[in-house]
């Protein structure tokens, strides 16, 4: 080979180069690249991305064509080098000058400006180089069938399944964290309503709930002008009958049906009765991811949530779960949740039926959600007897003084978040 040029060496040398710097970029690429992107473009007839999309399907073929094609680029750079090596300065000399200079070549522009050019831009390097290693995968596919064979049985023997490493499956806290990282790509409503969509299986009906105490519904056994009276001026649409206690439940009505027979003065209990739907019954610990299912299959609107013996402890509606997702229609905190005042001096006064879990969402709060649902119950175990209207307690940096008592429960009460101004100092619970 005296007789090649050493100009034709020197170009031979530099393009053996950027083929090895392809075939590195390409590997570090493809390897990194969001494969739900790409998968996405593919969908919409981007042919690069169906050939890299194609590619990642057999993620072991893939790299067993880019390492034969780098191993051979770089083994003839090798042997380039040490001609050129040779040409310059005989004997032992060029040989160790052309390993040298190959060696630090190879480093710069053959691994590090390449591989770290494709981290940074997977896309821009990946997608074009599937239109280049598809064909070279089709071309040597006996020889990389062979070596991927081989390296497959290897990795079986070390208790490795190529299949199930090939799966690349999002957690639900991973698609948290790619909807939060999301930025300008998603509004940060869509980003809300998104992480409340995947907050839904870790919230139950219970949390959520109208409690027994606080269900509006239609006492058949009052007076007929009573039970008229309270179809008249029902806000809602569906309406729980009931035969002298919730507990005694006989249907949902709804109030489009009522009102035509009322209209025509056909309106009775038993045509009331007749009216309605049979109930539907929610056992409680229910995820809302799984009841918003439920209703969609029942064709059911709303639901009573029951306890392990039967007994009604809430009632629960599609409305409330969307709820959930959406957020509520309004925008000021001190109205968005039902029965919670805000007062100038920084104190709520809420209900005691009011649930944990909507104060800390809506107000921002920390309150502990893992016992009680509602502030009667947390306030209840806290103190551990029935207190006494003006009873004061610390709950996690939250002041709380009993304004009112009901039946055994707590009816409404102050609080005081964590650095408000308290008149008075509150007692701290064991």
């Amino acid at each position: 080979m005296d007789d090649i040029p050493l100009s034709a060496l020197f170009g031979l040398l530099f393009a053996l180069l950027a083929c090895s710097a392809f075939f590195s970029g390409s590997e570090t690429g493809l390897m990194t690249i969001n494969r739900y992107r790409v998968k996405t473009r593919a969908q919409k007839g981007d042919r690069g991305a169906k050939l890299a999309h194609d590619l990642l399907q057999r993620p072991d073929r893939l790299i067993g064509a880019i390492l034969l094609g780098s191993n051979f680029v770089n083994t003839l750079a090798a042997s380039v080098a040490t001609l050129i090596g040779l040409r310059l300065f005989p004997g032992e000399t060029g040989i160790a000058v052309a390993t040298g200079v190959l060696t630090l070549l190879l480093l710069i522009f053959g691994e590090v400006t390449p591989k770290t050019l494709a981290a940074l831009h997977p896309e821009r390097v990946g997608i074009p180089a599937a239109y280049v290693l598809w064909p070279l995968l089709r071309l040597m596919y006996p020889l990389v069938w062979g070596v991927t064979l081989i390296g497959n049985g290897i990795l079986r023997l070390l208790g490795v399944s190529q299949e199930d490493a090939a799966q690349h499956s999002l957690s639900t806290e991973e698609l948290r964290t790619v909807v939060a990282e999301a930025g300008a790509m998603i509004p940060q409503r869509h980003q809300k309503m998104l992480l409340s969509i995947l907050d839904l299986e870790k919230v139950t009906v219970e949390d959520i709930m109208v409690p027994r105490n606080e269900i509006v519904g239609i006492d058949i056994s009052e007076p007929w002008p009573a039970v008229r009276e309270a179809i008249i001026n029902s806000e809602h649409t569906r309406i729980p009958v009931f035969d002298g206690s919730i507990d005694n439940l006989k249907g949902v009505v709804h109030l489009r049906r009522v009102v035509r027979l009322a209209a025509e003065n056909q309106l009775d209990v038993q045509s009331l009765l007749a009216l309605a739907r049979e109930p539907y019954f929610i056992p409680e610990g229910t995820p809302l991811n799984q009841q918003l299912l439920n209703f969609q299959n029942q064709k059911r609107r709303i639901g009573f949530v029951v306890d392990e013996y039967g007994d009604i402890q809430g009632l629960v509606t599609i409305e409330d779960i969307l709820e959930e997702v959406i957020g509520e229609f309004t925008s000021d905190p001190a109205t968005r949740i039902k029965n919670v005042y805000a007062d100038p001096d920084g104190s709520y006064r809420v209900s005691g039926s009011v649930t944990i879990r909507s104060l800390n969402k809506n107000l921002g709060w920390k309150l502990p959600t893992d016992g009680p649902k509602t502030v009667n119950g947390l306030l209840l175990e806290k103190l551990e007897h029935l207190p006494q209207p003006g009873a004061k307690v610390e709950v996690a940096g939250y002041r709380f003084e009993i304004t009112e008592m009901r039946a055994n429960a707590v009816k409404s009460t102050r609080i005081w978040p964590p650095q408000t101004p308290l008149p008075s100092t509150a007692h701290k619970a064991a």
